[in-house]
């Protein structure tokens, strides 16, 4: 196990595209970017309203430095939204990646919207530079088969099974159709009442998320980057787990308060978050539900003919 003597984390200030094409090409084993998603979201000193030209223009040249740093056998996950997950998709193929996996990141307390379903996902691509040759730690993140738990099969794999793709309703109401070995992963947002919420930053990955995939595409003392540092999360798991790390950020205060939080962690310490979130909550049927507010008779149900014009 590493020591915090062999272990740097550092947030650097300052444009990640610059900071990364000073870093010495093929120094990093994974790197993780959560970028800015182009809707308008209000960031401390960065604009997110750019042209979409624009926008696709920058995503290209960072996505090009994270590939010319990655090592031949590194890898690269990316987060993104609806509206450009398919454009950088195509832009990070354009660059040499190829995708292994598109995993859908599930999420409750999703963003409330007025005239479309509340978006509760995003996007998180996993890239490798080498289509053959490349980290991936099954070991670390095999859960129990079904076959294992419900059927007692003797023909089970005894370290369990691999991940396979799912669609959900609600998390809780459903266990057996959503669990730990699917590539649709739920975990909650960080919300403002939960005990890792940093604060200063609005935008911020669950670090059993983040653990998941540290664990799963590097090794201890390799290197871990984050292009777009925000609260820190992802250096902080990294450093947890063992890992070197590096981030950048535009933002002073960003930078300034990820750098105290990296302080006050230890390699070895336990990530936040529980790390089978479908246990955090009830089932529907074991939850409370509040009781009317009003005395209002029910208006009675609208018999079939009433919903239809008669027929002359």
């Amino acid at each position: 196990m590493s020591t915090p003597h062999d272990i740097s984390s550092h947030i650097h200030q300052g444009d990640c595209i610059a900071g990364m094409n000073a870093l010495r090409a093929g120094s990093v084993d994974l790197a993780f970017a959560d970028p800015p998603f182009n809707i308008g979201y209000d960031y401390d000193v960065y604009n997110d309203k750019q042209g979409e030209a624009e926008y696709l223009t920058w995503s290209r040249q960072w996505i090009g430095a994270v590939h010319r740093v990655l090592s031949p056998t590194g890898t690269f996950w990316l987060a993104i939204g609806d509206e450009y997950a398919a454009e950088l998709k195509v832009i990070s193929k354009e660059l040499g990646f190829t995708c292994r996996s598109w995993v859908i990141w599930y999420y409750t307390f999703g963003v409330n919207c007025k005239k479309k379903f509340t978006r509760s996902h995003a996007h998180l691509f996993h890239f490798v530079k080498d289509a053959k040759t490349f980290t991936f730690n099954d070991d670390q993140i095999r859960v129990p088969s079904a076959r294992q738990l419900v059927y007692a099969d003797a023909r089970a794999n005894p370290k369990g099974r691999l991940p396979d793709d799912t669609w959900i309703l609600r998390p809780q109401d459903i266990p057996e159709s959503f669990t730990a070995e699917e590539d649709t992963w739920y975990f909650p947002r960080v919300a403002g009442t939960f005990k890792e919420r940093q604060g200063f930053h609005g935008c911020q990955m669950p670090e059993q998320l983040l653990g998941r995939i540290i664990r799963c595409c590097s090794n201890e003392h390799e290197t871990v980057l984050d292009p777009f540092s925000g609260s820190g999360t992802t250096l902080a798991v990294a450093k947890k787990l063992g890992r070197r790390a590096v981030g950048f950020d535009l933002s002073p205060e960003y930078v300034t308060q990820g750098q105290e939080r990296l302080s006050s962690i230890s390699v070895g310490d336990p990530l936040n978050g529980p790390e089978n979130p479908l246990h955090s909550a009830p089932a529907t049927a074991d939850g409370k539900q509040r009781k009317p507010t009003t005395t209002k008779k029910p208006r009675p149900a609208a018999s079939r003919d009433s919903l239809f014009p008669e027929h002359g």
